[in-house]
């Protein structure tokens, strides 16, 4: 990279510990930290759903994977749009209405407030793990930028990100991630779609070139193969129900109609950006066959084509997004561990100033967590998939049911999620240790099959929880 470029990374990086520290101070509570107070915007939420769901790492993900399979990796951020639109069609005005009603500030609340205390329980323990999973891939990605942008080690690049996006979240809170996700927005678009696909055909990348140069393999819609695709889409879908942030995103909105349009809008801006990432990186594999990490591809292409100082705004807008997404992860699992466990368990009393300083506290543990499994895995997709298994499979039916049905079924609940997650983790584990049957099925589906039989016979022979 020209110095030039290399400023704008560095100058990026100090500017988001600097926006971390400015929003410390309009925080006073753990309401502001949290939710900000439930006074966001229509475009402000559309920003944080697409920084958040849609961030850096679906978009280096959905590159990488591209260069491997082609269009077939089009799937992931497709899932990401159908569970958006379902969301913000049949849950987010709901869900707001719940949370201005209670008082609410987390998901597990909301379980507690339908279910029971045990619920809520498992519901953080669930939330929990699967917010440091999507943290870790968030931190991964961008530590695999840092390292082909500016020649560090992973380890080295991991360990400057994680420290930068830890000191900022636990700083700024959720009024940092708001004040930044525009930016980061704005650039992910601009150097995806509105720059990257024009320079990818500049380059040669135009459809019949990707169709003559290609396999045909790429071209074919499950070329990633059908029984991971379906297991995708049905542990990202779900997952847009059961994950915490997309709560808290819905609390923090000014009102009902604006957690529903901004919902629907991240759908409409979420497209154009699919189509950006796998075109990029279809390109590149026609470009630069045979690298050695596809993790590398969407910033080895900014690299190789785009033109100085345009270079360095295109990747501090992926670097962003990917910080964008972390910083949120790493926020919500601060707050469940905070509101769901410390205060609702160990010390109900607690003041609001020791509640605030214990939150920023655990936002720094947190991050340190995801930091460590972000080393052990490395690949960004698959430290993904864990979260969303985790989430989906775990949480589904038990949250339809506490937005929907007034009166569901406490133990069913309880059973059904406790059971899901033990058959999803062990499941998960043994996969990493035993090959083949029954161990090749995504752990999603033994998750969903336990949930759906223990919360259906339950519901069915117990009394409705009065």
């Amino acid at each position: 990279m020209a110095t030039i470029d290399t400023a704008i990374i560095i100058a990026y990086l100090i500017a988001m510990i600097l926006v971390g520290l400015y929003a410390s101070r309009k925080q006073n509570n753990v309401e502001d930290y949290f939710v900000a107070s439930g006074k966001i915007g229509t475009l402000s939420i559309a920003c944080l759903w697409m920084a958040s769901w849609v961030g850096g790492a679906a978009i280096v993900g959905s590159a990488s994977k591209a260069y491997e399979v082609g269009i077939s990796a089009s799937w992931y951020t497709i899932a990401m749009a159908i569970g958006c639109l379902l969301f913000g069609l049949f849950f987010a005005v709901r869900v707001k209405q719940l949370g201005n009603q209670h008082s609410l500030l987390t998901y597990p609340e909301l379980m507690e407030l339908r279910y029971d205390g045990r619920t809520r329980i498992v519901a953080t323990i669930t939330t929990v793990a699967a917010f440091i999973a999507y943290a870790a891939g968030q931190l991964a990605a961008a530590a695999a930028i840092l390292h082909t942008l500016l020649g560090w080690d992973f380890g080295t690049a991991l360990l400057i990100a994680s420290a930068i996006i830890i000191v900022y979240t636990a700083t700024g809170g959720f009024l940092a991630i708001t004040y930044t996700d525009w930016v980061q927005f704005t650039l992910l678009f601009i150097g995806v779609v509105i720059v990257g696909i024009p320079v990818a055909i500049s380059q040669g990348g135009t459809w019949a070139a990707l169709n003559r140069e290609l396999p045909e393999t790429f071209f074919d819609p499950g070329g990633w193969g059908w029984g991971t695709i379906l297991a995708l889409i049905v542990s990202i879908t779900l997952s847009f129900f059961t994950a915490m942030d997309s709560y808290t995103r819905t609390f923090a909105a000014r009102n009902a109609a604006t957690a529903k349009r901004g919902t629907l809008l991240a759908v409409i801006l979420l497209i154009p950006l699919a189509i950006g990432a796998s075109w990029l990186g279809m390109t590149s594999a026609m470009l630069f066959p045979g690298l050695e990490d596809s993790s590398d591809v969407l910033s080895n292409f900014v690299l190789s084509t785009f033109p100085v100082g345009l270079k360095g705004l295109v990747l501090v807008g992926i670097l962003a997004a990917l910080m964008s997404t972390a910083d949120i992860c790493i926020l919500t699992a601060s707050a469940n561990l905070s509101k769901d466990v410390y205060q609702r368990y160990v010390n109900p009393d607690i003041g609001p100033n020791n509640l605030f300083r214990l939150s920023i506290g655990l936002s720094v543990v947190i991050g340190i967590v995801a930091a460590v499994m972000a080393w052990r895995m490395q690949d960004v997709i698959d430290i993904l998939l864990v979260g969303f298994t985790v989430n989906s499979a775990a949480l589904f039916l038990p949250s339809i049911a506490a937005v929907y049905f007034a009166k569901a079924n406490k133990r069913a609940a309880f059973w059904s999620i406790a059971l899901s997650l033990t058959t999803v983790v062990g499941w998960y584990l043994l996969g990493q240790t035993a090959a083949g049957a029954p161990y090749d099925f995504d752990p999603v589906w033994p998750g969903l099959a336990v949930s759906f039989s223990v919360f259906t016979v339950l519901n069915l022979t117990d009394k409705p929880a009065s």
